[in-house]
């Protein structure tokens, strides 16, 4: 059997590099990077800057059965590449994989949300992804996946990273108290679009922990779990009642070995002193 050619979008970030490391052994994987000169020598990897190139040279020269977007940058730029991918996908036979967020939910402060709720934000970002996510839905349901996905944390990740550089340097942790979230972590997340490019899945995703908890209590936790620091905590209160940002799975739900929970990200993949 031919392996599937992936083509990840947006491959030198945290999440599609994550995502590269996951399926180059398993696919003919390919990724995209901009700034980050120490790809160049990886010939699976393509220079692509969203601002000057156009997405239609990069496909044309790998052909892709499978598209992975997880690029970042300026938005009206990403706009104009996912306009592209859609007159692609149109035209060939791949589908598109797009790495969505929980913020497209972030003005429904009062409940957590799941697949087929509808989407309404109040911030930039949250709008960014709703409007890439609505032009997917313009086209053949079998052709696109919307995966959305809340904070990301792991070892390597910005958020752990940062956490860490602010407790060696002593100086405070942002927490937001009456924020409810759900999260994941790169292993999992990156083991759960393994799952569904293996079988062919399409649809809306919720990937993220099947349980909530407060942002405060998370960050906590893992402070714990890092060693014995006495950390500042800068609490930050942007309303009086607890807030939801989480997208909980509930429709289409992943097998249960792919499931996570908050304390499985706290116990597994956070590193210790």
């Amino acid at each position: 059997m031919d392996k599937k050619k992936i083509l990840i979008l947006g491959a030198s970030g945290f999440v599609g590099n994550a995502i590269y490391k996951e399926l180059c052994s398993y696919f003919d994987t390919y990724g995209t990077y901009c700034s980050n000169t120490s790809f160049a020598s990886n010939k699976q990897f393509l220079k692509y800057d969203l601002q000057e190139d156009d997405i239609f040279r990069v496909l044309e020269k790998v052909h892709p059965d499978v598209i992975i977007s997880a690029l970042r940058g300026n938005f009206g730029a990403q706009i104009q590449a996912h306009q592209h991918l859609m007159e692609y996908l149109m035209n060939s036979t791949a589908k598109l994989y797009f790495i969505s967020s929980a913020n497209v939910f972030d003005a429904y402060s009062k409940f957590p949300s799941y697949e087929f709720d509808k989407t309404l934000s109040v911030s930039v970002y949250g709008r960014l992804k709703i409007k890439i996510e609505n032009m997917m839905m313009r086209l053949p349901k079998q052709k696109t996946a919307i995966l959305r996905v809340p904070m990301v944390f792991g070892n390597t990740s910005p958020r752990v990273r940062e956490i860490k550089m602010n407790l060696e340097n002593h100086e405070a942790i942002e927490v937001f108290p009456n924020l409810i979230i759900n999260v994941t972590n790169d292993d999992r997340l990156t083991q759960q679009i393994h799952y569904l490019i293996n079988r062919n899945k399409t649809g809306i995703f919720h990937l993220g922990s099947r349980d909530l908890i407060h942002h405060e209590e998370f960050i906590r936790d893992i402070i714990k779990r890092m060693g014995n620091y006495h950390p500042l905590i800068k609490r930050v209160y942007t309303t009086n009642e607890d807030r939801y940002l989480a997208a909980l799975p509930k429709d289409n739900l992943l097998p249960k070995n792919l499931m996570v929970s908050c304390q499985e990200i706290i116990d597994h993949h956070i590193p210790v002193d």
